[in-house]
């Protein structure tokens, strides 16, 4: 995936995140917002981009798999998975 189709999947999910905490559904994203990146952070590496997509998605899926009628629980697990393996990138290439 080029960078700029990761900012736009990082907006997406952005969006995302603030329409469920105006919904006020638990989930405190602490771990996304230590990273100190949003999606107009153009300026930001590809792999950072990469990781804060990997670490949202998996509190976005920690969200969906708590509701009874979706079935995401696995989805959860394999985006902590991806945000670590991303994550050990990032650190690397800083």
């Amino acid at each position: 995936m080029h960078k700029d189709e990761l900012i736009q999947l990082h907006t997406l999910m952005a969006q995302l995140k603030r329409y469920f905490e105006c919904q006020g559904v638990e989930c405190d994203f602490s771990e996304y917002k230590s990273l100190s990146i949003s999606p107009v952070h153009v300026h930001r590496s590809k792999a950072e981009h990469k990781h804060a997509i990997f670490v949202l998605g998996n509190d976005i899926a920690k969200i969906i798999s708590e509701d009874e009628n979706m079935g995401g629980g696995r989805t959860s697990e394999r985006m902590q998975e991806l945000a670590a393996r991303t994550g050990n990138k990032v650190i690397q290439d800083n």
